[in-house]
């Protein structure tokens, strides 16, 4: 086997929301107030309801040198087509031998942040912006590329009702996954995840076997020290801060209630999961009888093993440690078009931590983990043979996959190190262009 054999299907890539995305999907008596993209002094804006929303959330860089990154572009003519063009996003994963990909939203927020953001002020319209948003990704984005695009949902989570609602109406669309903040309570707005108000959300998740999404940003983000922080160090502690709300979702007592209900670490990474299963089990040992946790005669690796799904992009040493894991619960990720996206290298720099891997579990861990908790079968509809990195490479020879230089402004920190104070000058200018 080579890396030409594998099979690659990603649980975590983007999709930068095409300028018509919300045209046709907008309830009548509300075409007036449709969310729309618009220039300013040059600098692309998507307008919701009257408010100015950054292009892209975070980076979306795939095809630029390295050396020319930076928050993020400034408009459509800065981003390569694959980002926001469903044809052209195919041909961008056939040429990096990807077969299929779960895109996350980016003005909406990974978890649906600004709905559920604006629902303190319009519930209504939120509701209509998340329903809108779902028909587009599903009949439009996921819907023109069968066996290719895992349809991934939104929920307005202000509204617990709505939220069952949507989700069962996901459901009858073909969808298994719906992308959730992390931490529902991290800005005060929603219960915890410990409350029984989520109770009828779960149950119905759990009985439509529709899977969690928590990815990173969308509720705890760690820390910096200082505005003098690098901010390669801040980078560095994205993918562990989650292990805050895992431990919280792991010992809370939503598995015993919901035994079907599972939950993704979308962008996470892996390597540190060994070491946090180590410690709950330690903590649960030592501490149980005072704290009255509840494993029965469990442990808390048992159940991460059973209800979580771990994602990795590039991780030699989770790949290593990949049995503390459980191989049956790792997910392989590209980023596309995010500044930490292997494309168009994927399969090279994949098969540096998997060569050494036995093929029933590379083949667990690249594609057959995801088909079958996403219920995503492209293997059934394109046929196995035309669905390896080769094969997918073959049909994209005429993709440019070199990188286009010229599209980045001037880097954040000029010459020096940059620092998690230079990026928030940087979109703090950008904001404020947004506000004039």
């Amino acid at each position: 086997m080579t890396y030409n054999d594998l099979i690659l299907v990603s649980i975590d890539d983007h999709v930068i929301e095409p300028p018509d995305a919300f045209s046709n999907h907008m309830p009548a008596h509300l075409k007036s107030r449709v969310p729309f993209v618009e220039d300013v002094n040059g600098v692309d804006y998507w307008n919701i309801d009257g408010r100015r929303y950054m292009l892209a959330g975070l980076n979306a860089v795939a095809g630029r040198p390295r050396d020319e990154y930076g928050i993020e572009p400034a408009s459509y003519s800065e981003l390569r087509p694959g980002s926001y063009e469903i044809k052209a996003r195919i041909d961008d994963m056939n040429a990096n031998g990807v077969l299929g990909s779960m895109c996350f939203p980016s003005i909406m927020g990974f978890g649906g942040g600004v709905a559920i953001d604006y629902a303190s002020i319009d519930p209504a319209y939120s509701l209509a912006l998340v329903r809108a948003y779902n028909d587009w990704h599903v009949h439009e984005w996921a819907g023109s590329a069968p066996g290719r695009i895992i349809p991934l949902g939104l929920l307005p989570m202000w509204d617990i009702d709505a939220a069952v609602a949507e989700a069962k109406r996901l459901s009858a669309m073909g969808v298994h996954a719906v992308s959730i903040p992390d931490n529902p309570s991290y800005n005060g707005k929603l219960p915890s995840i410990h409350s029984p108000h989520w109770d009828p959300l779960w149950k119905v998740c759990a009985e439509k076997r529709i899977v969690l999404c928590l990815h990173i940003g969308t509720g705890v983000t760690p820390p910096f020290t200082s505005a003098e922080m690098p901010v390669d160090a801040w980078m560095t502690t994205i993918p562990m801060a989650t292990a805050s709300p895992a431990a919280d979702w792991l010992f809370s007592s939503v598995w015993s209630r919901f035994p079907d209900l599972r939950i993704a670490l979308s962008e996470a990474g892996i390597g540190w999961i060994p070491y946090l299963l180590e410690r709950a089990d330690f903590i649960y040992d030592h501490h149980h009888a005072w704290t009255n946790s509840n494993f029965g005669k469990e442990l808390p690796s048992d159940v991460f093993r059973r209800h979580f799904l771990a994602c990795f992009i590039d991780d030699k040493y989770g790949l290593k440690n990949r049995h503390e894991i459980g191989v049956d619960r790792i997910l392989w990720e590209c980023d596309y078009p995010h500044s930490d996206c292997t494309w168009p290298d994927s399969p090279e720099i994949l098969w540096e931590g998997l060569k050494d891997i036995p093929r029933e579990e590379i083949d667990m861990m690249t594609h057959l983990n995801a088909i079958r908790e996403f219920n995503f079968d492209p293997l059934s509809l394109l046929g196995r043979e035309n669905c390896t990195v080769q094969a997918l490479r073959q049909k994209a020879a005429h993709i440019n996959t070199a990188p286009t230089a010229g599209l980045g402004g001037a880097k954040p920190g000029g010459n020096a190190q940059v620092t998690v104070g230079d990026m928030q000058k940087q979109m703090e200018k950008q904001l404020q262009g947004a506000e004039a």
